[in-house]
């Protein structure tokens, strides 16, 4: 990413999602070619040639390929967590961090089954962000520092990218940040996370509700909502959304968390998720609703809830057959098939 301009400001951010690139109309066209002379019928394989043409349409090349996959999951603490919005204490984001490291977790067998390159970066954990109910949860150098490590994070050479997230309390900045850019009820967006329920679900989802209502002045403003409700982890995760799209790389979003901060940008640019797909939906009951709200359809529906980029994980052997049914198939030319009158 050396040759990628980071940024200092949120001015700067705002000026690179108003002019992204945009798809790669020859790429789309030549992949739209290939599809109807493959030796089946039109639309079989159903969203597996959607996804073909998504991975070289957004690759800009045809055919596209998957030689470098990588999977990039962010990790942050937050100040919120304090107020009791979740079953698990803030160290576990550490204790987690070193699994990932050792390679102990979920997330590292699924990166070796799907032949994903996975790394794991930490942010500040040693200085979760300020409770959102109190003040903003980064100010803009914060934000903008987490954001351009997520832009850095994104290899120039990668074919496709999955991206996720590990962090107590992070469902409660998640539903923050959906309660504040959807509206509805804080409970409409507030479910379960890490385990909590009954009196423990109120509160977490009064909490949100109080943060949301210390930054209404924020509201229309997706990039200010995710500075004041975010944390870390998701603007990292909105920089490799913008740093993939500069690249040329694909991108997988993973669940919950990972959809909110992905949200936020779509707010601020609606055109700036076209590059991605929602890999899964997730057990959490506000994503279906908030992939909706994206017009983002999901590629597994497994009620996972586990984060750590594993539906995102789990989706890219979808892909990969994908990539081998449109690139591998015979033509009915060369099969010596006959096509339809």
């Amino acid at each position: 990413m050396s040759d990628i301009r980071l940024f200092s400001n949120l001015t700067d951010v705002r000026a690179a999602l108003s002019d992204l690139p945009g798809p790669d109309a020859l790429a789309t066209e030549a992949a739209q070619a290939r599809e109807p002379q493959l030796t089946k019928p039109p639309g079989s394989l159903g969203r597996l040639e959607q996804i073909a043409e998504w991975l070289a349409t957004w690759q800009g090349r045809h055919p596209p390929r998957l030689d470098k996959v990588c999977v990039r999951v962010f990790a942050g603490n937050h100040g919120v967590v304090a107020k009791g919005v979740s079953a698990y204490p803030a160290e576990v984001t550490v204790q987690m961090v070193g699994n990932f490291e050792a390679g102990g977790a979920a997330i590292n067998q699924l990166c070796k089954a799907a032949g994903a390159e996975l790394e794991v970066i930490a942010l500040d954990l040693e200085r979760p962000t300020a409770d959102f109910t109190e003040g903003p949860a980064m100010n803009e150098d914060a934000f903008v520092a987490a954001f351009n490590a997520g832009m850095a994070s994104v290899p120039r050479d990668a074919d496709l990218l999955g991206i996720g997230e590990m962090g107590i309390g992070n469902t409660s900045v998640a539903a923050a940040i959906c309660h504040a850019l959807y509206g509805g009820e804080a409970a409409d967006w507030t479910g379960p996370g890490t385990g909590v329920s009954g009196d423990a679900l109120d509160t977490k989802a009064r909490i949100v509700a109080e943060g949301v209502r210390r930054h209404d002045e924020a509201r229309g403003d997706g990039l200010e909502i995710l500075r004041r409700l975010g944390g870390r982890e998701l603007a990292a995760m909105a920089g490799a959304i913008v740093g993939a799209r500069l690249s040329s790389v694909p991108l997988l979003l993973d669940g919950y968390v990972a959809s909110a901060a992905a949200a936020a940008l779509h707010a601020a640019q609606p055109s700036a998720l076209d590059h991605c797909l929602a890999a899964h939906v997730s057990a959490e009951p506000a994503h279906r609703q908030l992939l909706a709200n994206l017009g983002k359809p999901a590629l597994l529906d497994f009620g996972m809830r586990l984060g750590e980029a594993s539906g995102a994980a789990l989706a890219i052997g979808l892909v990969r057959s994908a990539l081998a049914c449109h690139t591998g198939m015979a033509t009915f030319a060369e099969a010596g098939v006959s096509d339809k009158d």
